[in-house]
């Protein structure tokens, strides 16, 4: 559901942490430049059989972060706290409305860290005694981690939500967060995602993909938007789009489509607006089958032009749980310097494997 009469949930911020690089000026050259960020993979230090990743360029965790909290610090964790803290250090304010009693938190994910949770699972196994683990390491491999540390790194007090859903939970995530709003619970709203790239998040992936996906590099990273009711924009931060409506559902096999069709016009009828309003849509790039359906659907509705005004999020890798969130920063990044989108509609959907689809639409600034 979108956020009842009365509030109008708006994005005042975003940033990111991605392959092109740390912070929301190196997605937007990235961006612009059409810039391809897949590189070759150190495969003795990750362990894995793939040549090249799509991965956030030079990233440590204590080299990005300090070495105060984050001896044990898993890499998801450490994309999702600097993403959200790049955008906090932004210089408009943004970190006097993201943070305190009234700032909300919502993360996106597929499982948290799917190599913490293995490495711990591992360690108890491994051990002279099941007890025998790391205990600095044990929060790691509770899903819930990453957003909880972001909270305690920059004092986010409000409500503290992970969502898992996979490729959707972006999407997903964007609805809770204009709930939250409407509700009544928080004043803004930090709405993240992040997927990191690690051994085994590859074996899972190779594993779990149908026989027809294909061998699609994986990406890493996270993006993170600042979300608020209209009516508390200040000129100094203004609104860059206005979310007009999400909308999702849950179809396999041969109902994917049909119910991705219905999913889109559902979200169009409940924005009140027309095909001929959007200035781009996207779709999550899923792998295999899933992804050539959603550009199937778009492109019937919006037409070929329309799905090649932002670059498609793929060129990212496959970021999974992250891709919704990136596909928004990504249509932001490009409206900034595109006249032709002032007070246009963008469209963006995610369709996962286990079933869950969504349809964000937005309306972006007039100037």
């Amino acid at each position: 559901m979108s956020a009842p009469a009365g509030v109008r949930p708006v994005i005042t911020a975003w940033s990111a942490v991605s392959p092109y690089g740390i912070g929301a000026g190196t997605l937007v050259e990235g961006v612009r430049a059409h810039r391809t960020t897949i590189a070759p993979v150190d495969t003795g230090r990750w362990n894995v059989p793939a040549t090249r990743a799509h991965l956030v360029p030079g990233f440590e965790t204590r080299e990005v972060l300090g070495k105060k909290g984050t001896r044990s610090m898993d890499r998801v964790t450490g994309l999702a706290v600097s993403a959200v803290g790049s955008l906090l250090e932004q210089s408009d304010g943004t970190r006097a409305a993201g943070t305190g009693e009234r700032a909300g938190l919502v993360l996106a994910t597929t499982t948290g860290s799917a190599a913490s949770m293995m490495d711990f699972t591992r360690s108890s196994l491994e051990g002279a005694r099941p007890y025998d683990v790391d205990p600095a390491v044990m929060p790691n491999a509770v899903m819930n981690c990453a957003a909880g540390q972001c909270a305690i790194w920059y004092g986010i007090k409000g409500p503290n939500t992970t969502l898992a859903g996979g490729r959707a939970a972006g999407l997903l995530a964007l609805n809770y967060a204009t709930r939250l709003l409407s509700s009544g619970r928080a004043d803004t709203v930090l709405c993240a995602a992040a997927e990191e790239f690690s051994p085994a998040r590859y074996w899972l992936e190779k594993h779990s993909r149908g026989a027809e996906a294909p061998e699609i590099a994986l990406g890493e990273g996270a993006a993170v938007l600042l979300v608020q009711p209209l009516e508390t924009v200040t000129p100094e931060r203004p609104a860059l789009a206005e979310i007009l409506a999400v909308r999702s559902r849950v179809a396999t096999g041969k109902d994917v489509r049909p119910a991705l069709e219905r999913c889109v016009r559902d979200a169009l009828e409940s924005a009140g607006v027309t095909p001929d309003e959007v200035w781009a849509a996207g779709g999550s790039d899923a792998p295999g089958r899933l992804g050539h359906l959603e550009r199937e659907v778009l492109g019937e509705l919006f037409g070929p032009k329309a799905l090649e005004t932002v670059p498609a999020v793929g060129r990212l890798g496959d970021t999974s749980a992250a891709s919704g969130s990136f596909q928004l920063a990504q249509a932001l990044a490009v409206a900034a310097h595109d006249p032709a989108s002032a007070g246009r509609v963008a469209v963006v959907t995610s369709a996962d494997r286990d079933g869950s689809l969504a349809c964000a639409v937005l309306r972006l600034a007039a100037s």
